[in-house]
C-alpha cells in the first residue's frame, strides 16, 4: 500500500482515538441527522471527466417499479392457445427443470391457468394490451414493450435487488446513484435521485421495500436516493423546530459547517464534504421542497387526467404527477416503487386493484410529458423484477388462481428519451414460460438506459476492492440496438 496513504490512515486513527471520548456525544448527536435518508444526497454540479461518452437523448428518468412482479400473460404477453389447456399438468418439455420457489416445490401438478381476461390489439403497432389497461391501451403506438426480460434471481429481495444495483447481494450502489455520480445535477435545490413509494390495493401485505434499494453502496454519499414521505413533511426536517427562524437555521449550519470544515482539514476525510453539502442541500429543500409538492396550480383537466386518486398524498396517482413536476426540475432520477403485485392467490381479484391504481396514472404521465416537449428526452420504463408462471399456484377455478414467481420471462415497456415507440421486443412459448426470440437480460437493460443518457456502460466505473466496478458488471451487455432511435 502506498506510504502516504497509511500514513493519513494512522493520523486519522490518532485523531479519532484522542478526541472521541470528548465528542462522543456531539458526533452521535450529527450523525442521527447526517444518516437521516432525507439528508442523504446533493447536487453535483459537473460531471465525472469525459462525460458523456454518446449522443445524449435522454435528460432523465422517471422509473415506474412495479414491486412483487405483474402477471405477463394477464397484462401484456397474450397466450390465446392457453385456453385449450386449461387444468392441463404443465408439460416437462415446458418446465424443463426449472428450479421452483418453496411455495409451489410441493405441489403434485402444475395446472395451466389461461387468463380470465380479454385482450385486443392497439394502434398502429397493433399492440396486444389486456382489458385491465384500457387507458394504456390509447398510447399503445407511444410504447416500446420488451416481452424476453430475463432474470437469475427467483425471489422478491435479491430480484429487486438485483434490478436496482446489478448485484442480488446488498450494498451496491442502485442504478439513480451511477446516474448522479456520473452526470451530477441540473438543479441545485433538488437532489439528482428522488425515491417515491405507495402502496397498491392489489396485496396491502406486499413484499417490503428497504433504504438501501436506493443506497449509494460504495459511491460517495451525496449520490444517495431522498426518499420522499406519504405523509406529514415531504422530507424529514424540512419544517424549522418552533420557535427556530430561517435566519437562526441559517447561522446554525453556518457553525455546523465550520466545525466540519476544521474537522476536514485535520483529518482530510472526503465524507466529511459530503456531509457539508448534505446540509446545504436539506437548508435549500426547505424552500424548493414545499413548492415542489404543491399541486394547488394545476390546472383541473390535468389533476383530472391522474385520477381521483392524484389528490391523495402518497398514492400511486399523486406519485406520478410528482414525478412530472421532478421533471421540469430537471431531477436527474426519479423512482416510484408501487408495492402490490405479488400475487401467489386471488389474482383476478387483486390485479384488477393494481391496474386501477396504475393505468390511468402511468397513462395520464407519459401523456403530460408529452404534451410538454418532455417525454423526448424523459426516459419512461415501466415493469417488475421478475414474471409470473402459467401454471397455478394452489387450487385452480374457472374464475380464480394464483402465480408463482417467474424469472425465465416478463415483460416490461419503456416510453420517450430516444426509444422507438410502437414496437414489441422479444417472444416467448405459447405457455409464456420460455423466451424462444431476442432475449434482454437486466444487464442489457441497464446499458440501454446508460445509452439513451449519453454513457457507455463500460466506461461509468468506480474503483473498488480493486475493481473497476460498474452497474452492469463483468458480464457482457449490449444496449438493445434494435429499439434506439
Amino acid at each position: 500500500m502506498n506510504p502516504l496513504i497509511l500514513h493519513a490512515q494512522d493520523a486519522i486513527n490518532r485523531r479519532s482515538f484522542l478526541s472521541g471520548s470528548c465528542s462522543l456525544l456531539g458526533m452521535t448527536a450529527l450523525n442521527s441527522l447526517i444518516t437521516s435518508p432525507s439528508l442523504q444526497a446533493a447536487p453535483i454540479a459537473s460531471t465525472l471527466p469525459g462525460f458523456p461518452h454518446l449522443p445524449i437523448k435522454a435528460k432523465r428518468v422517471i422509473y415506474l417499479f412495479q414491486s412483487g412482479a405483474p402477471s405477463q400473460m394477464d397484462l401484456f404477453d397474450y397466450k390465446p392457445e392457453m385456453a385449450k389447456h386449461f387444468g392441463k399438468d404443465l408439460p416437462d418439455s415446458i418446465r424443463q427443470g426449472q428450479r421452483l420457489t418453496g411455495m409451489s416445490s410441493g405441489q403434485k401438478n402444475f395446472p395451466v391457468a389461461p387468463s380470465l381476461f380479454k385482450f385486443a390489439e392497439h394502434g398502429q403497432s397493433r399492440a396486444t394490451i389486456s382489458e385491465l389497461m384500457p387507458h394504456l391501451s390509447t398510447i399503445a403506438d407511444d410504447l416500446c414493450f420488451i416481452k424476453s426480460m430475463h432474470t437469475e434471481a427467483i425471489n422478491h429481495d435479491p430480484a429487486i435487488t438485483f434490478f436496482q444495483t446489478g448485484r442480488q447481494i446488498a450494498g451496491y450502489p442502485s442504478m439513480g446513484s451511477w446516474l448522479s455520480y456520473g452526470l451530477g445535477s441540473e438543479n441545485k435545490d433538488l437532489p439528482a435521485f428522488v425515491v417515491l413509494t405507495s402502496f397498491g390495493s392489489g396485496r396491502p401485505d406486499d413484499q417490503p421495500l428497504y433504504n438501501r434499494l436506493w443506497g449509494s453502496g460504495f459511491l460517495p454519499t451525496q449520490h444517495q436516493g431522498v426518499k420522499f414521505r406519504n405523509s406529514g413533511d415531504p422530507v424529514l426536517y424540512l419544517s424549522n423546530p418552533n420557535g427556530m427562524s430561517a435566519a437562526t437555521r441559517r447561522q446554525t449550519l453556518d457553525d455546523i459547517n465550520a466545525l466540519n470544515q476544521h474537522r476536514f482539514g485535520n483529518v482530510g476525510d472526503p465524507e466529511i464534504q459530503s456531509r457539508i453539502a448534505q446540509y446545504e442541500m436539506a437548508f435549500r429543500m426547505q424552500t424548493s421542497v414545499p413548492e415542489l409538492t404543491d399541486f394547488s396550480k394545476e390546472p383541473k383537466q390535468i389533476l383530472d387526467s391522474y385520477g381521483p386518486d392524484v389528490k391523495r398524498p402518497g398514492s400511486y396517482a399523486a406519485n406520478c404527477l410528482l414525478a412530472r413536476r421532478l421533471a421540469e426540475r430537471d431531477v436527474r432520477f426519479v423512482q416510484l416503487f408501487h408495492m402490490g403485485w405479488d400475487q401467489h392467490g386471488n389474482l383476478p381479484k387483486a390485479i384488477k386493484g393494481q391496474c386501477h391504481d396504475t393505468d390511468q396514472p402511468t397513462t395520464a404521465l407519459i401523456k403530460d410529458l408529452k404534451q410538454r416537449g418532455l417525454l423526448d428526452d424523459t426516459l419512461i420504463v415501466w415493469g417488475g423484477e421478475f414474471g409470473r408462471t402459467i401454471y397455478s399456484q394452489g387450487a385452480l377455478t374457472k374464475e380464480n388462481y394464483g402465480r408463482d414467481h417467474h424469472p425465465r420471462c416478463f415483460t416490461i415497456f419503456l416510453a420517450g428519451g430516444g426509444i422507438k415507440p410502437g414496437m414489441t421486443v422479444g417472444e416467448t412459448d405459447d405457455y409464456s414460460y420460455n423466451i424462444v426470440r431476442d432475449p434482454v437480460s437486466i444487464f442489457d437493460l441497464h446499458a440501454t438506459m446508460l445509452n439513451r443518457l449519453g454513457i457507455d456502460h463500460n466506461r461509468l466505473t468506480h474503483k473498488f476492492q480493486g475493481l473497476d466496478a460498474k452497474l452492469t458488471g463483468v458480464e457482457k451487455a449490449h444496449a438493445i440496438r434494435s429499439i434506439l432511435l
